[in-house]
C-alpha cells in the first residue's frame, strides 16, 4: 500500500511538473487556450464567461505556476492534507475540459503540454483519466500510510524550514520565468516558427503521404491499399497510413486586399511587424519602427501584418502617418508566429531569421547581422 501511494505520488508529481514547465515557458500560449475555452463557455453555458477572458493571463500564471508547486509538494510530501485536495480538483478539471473538448469537439488542442507535445482531444482525455485514477490513490491512501518521503528519502526533507522554503522558492521562480517569458518572448520555442526553420519545407509533406481506403459491406469494415472497384463496398472513410509525414504548416496565408501575398513573403529578405491589437500599441514604438526601417531600409523589407479590421487599421497608420506595406493574416496563426504586440519576425528566403519581442526591439545592425549582410 505504501508503495502504490509513493509510486502514484511521484508519477503524479513529474508530470505536473513537466507539464507546468512547458506552460510556464510561454504562459501567453496557455493564455490564448484559456481564451479559447472562456469563449466557448460563454456561447454554451453562460455569458459570465466573457469577464474571465481579460484575466486569462493572470489566470494562466496561476494555473502554471501551481502545477509546478503541486509537482513539488507531491514529491516532498508537503503538507497533504491541503496538496492532495487541490490536486484532485486540478485533475477533475482538467479532465472536465479535455472530456468537453474530446466530446463535444469545442476545442481541438487542450494545450496540456502548450506546443511541445500536441495530444488529441480524445488522448488528452485518456491521460487525465489516468492521472485521475492516481491521484485518487494519493488523496484515499494519504492517511493511511507513514508520513515519508518514499523511494528517495532522505533526512533533509524530515526539515520543516527546509520543505517551506523550497515550495517558497519554486513560487518564486515560477513568477520571475513567468514575468521573464510575458514581457521577453519563450525561452524554448516549441512552435514551427521557430528560429532557424524553413518555413517552405514545413508547408509540405516530409514524404509522399499514404492512405488506405475504408470501405464498408453488410456492416462490416474492410481496409484496402487499392479503391475497390466493387459496387459491393459503400466508402466510409479515408486512412492515413503516415501521419508523421504531413506539414506542420498548414495555415500560413498572407494577404493584400484580393491578392494573395505567401509566396511573395517568402522570397528576399523580409523584417515583419506583426500587429494584433492597433488599440494596445504603446505610441513610443513607433518612432522606433521608423528608425529601424530606416537604418535597413536598402537590404531588408520592412512589412506589416495584421489582423485589425482593415479601416480601423488604415485609421491607425494615417494618424501615426506610417507608410509601410501592410498585409493580412488570420490573428492564430500571427498569434503562433509570436507572442508579442508588435513582434517583429525576420526571414530570409523563408527561413526564419530572428524573432523580437517588442521590449528588445533589434537594432538595424542586429537584423543585417541576423539575415548574413555585412556593411
Amino acid at each position: 500500500m505504501k508503495n502504490l501511494y509513493t509510486l502514484s505520488r511521484y508519477l503524479v508529481g513529474v508530470l505536473f511538473i513537466f507539464s507546468g514547465l512547458i506552460k510556464i515557458n510561454d504562459p501567453v500560449g496557455t493564455q490564448i487556450k484559456l481564451e479559447e475555452y472562456f469563449e466557448v463557455f460563454s456561447a454554451d453555458f453562460t455569458p459570465l464567461f466573457e469577464h474571465l477572458i481579460p484575466l486569462a493571463l493572470i489566470l494562466s500564471v496561476i494555473l502554471c505556476t501551481l502545477e509546478i508547486v503541486i509537482g513539488i509538494a507531491l514529491l516532498i510530501n508537503y503538507k497533504m492534507k491541503i496538496t492532495r485536495v487541490i490536486l484532485l480538483s486540478l485533475i477533475v478539471f482538467f479532465t472536465f475540459l479535455t472530456f468537453y473538448s474530446a466530446y463535444f469537439n469545442k476545442v481541438t488542442d487542450c494545450g496540456c503540454f502548450g506546443d511541445a507535445i500536441k495530444l488529441t482531444p480524445w488522448e488528452s482525455f485518456t491521460k487525465d483519466i489516468i492521472l485521475l485514477s492516481f491521484s485518487l490513490i494519493v488523496f484515499i491512501l494519504n492517511k493511511k500510510v507513514k508520513n515519508q518521503i518514499g523511494f528517495f528519502y532522505t533526512k533533509i526533507f524530515d526539515n520543516v524550514t527546509f520543505r517551506d522554503n523550497l515550495i517558497i522558492f519554486t513560487f518564486i521562480i515560477c513568477l520571475i520565468i513567468s514575468f521573464t517569458a510575458i514581457n521577453f518572448l519563450p525561452f524554448i520555442d516549441f512552435r514551427p516558427y521557430k528560429i532557424g526553420n524553413d518555413i517552405v519545407t514545413l508547408m509540405k509533406p516530409s514524404e509522399e503521404l499514404k492512405y488506405s481506403y475504408i470501405m464498408e459491406k453488410n456492416g462490416k469494415e474492410y481496409e484496402f491499399d487499392i479503391y475497390p472497384n466493387n459496387e459491393i463496398y459503400s466508402f466510409k472513410e479515408l486512412k492515413l497510413l503516415n501521419p508523421e509525414a504531413q506539414t506542420k504548416i498548414t495555415d500560413y496565408n498572407l494577404w493584400d486586399n484580393d491578392e494573395d501575398y505567401t509566396n511573395e513573403s517568402l522570397l528576399g529578405n523580409k523584417l515583419f511587424i506583426i500587429i494584433h491589437d492597433v488599440n494596445n500599441i504603446d505610441k513610443k514604438l513607433i518612432d522606433k519602427i521608423k528608425t529601424l526601417n530606416n537604418n535597413i531600409t536598402f537590404w531588408v523589407e520592412t512589412v506589416i501584418i495584421t489582423s485589425n479590421e482593415p479601416n480601423s487599421f488604415k485609421q491607425f497608420l494615417e494618424i501615426n502617418n506610417i507608410e509601410l506595406k501592410y498585409v493580412y493574416g488570420d490573428a492564430t496563426v500571427l498569434k503562433t508566429i509570436i507572442r508579442s504586440n508588435p513582434g517583429f519576425f525576420l526571414m530570409r528566403n523563408g527561413y526564419v531569421r530572428g524573432k523580437w519581442h517588442f521590449n528588445n526591439i533589434p537594432n538595424g545592425q542586429e537584423v543585417l547581422d541576423a539575415v548574413g549582410i555585412k556593411t
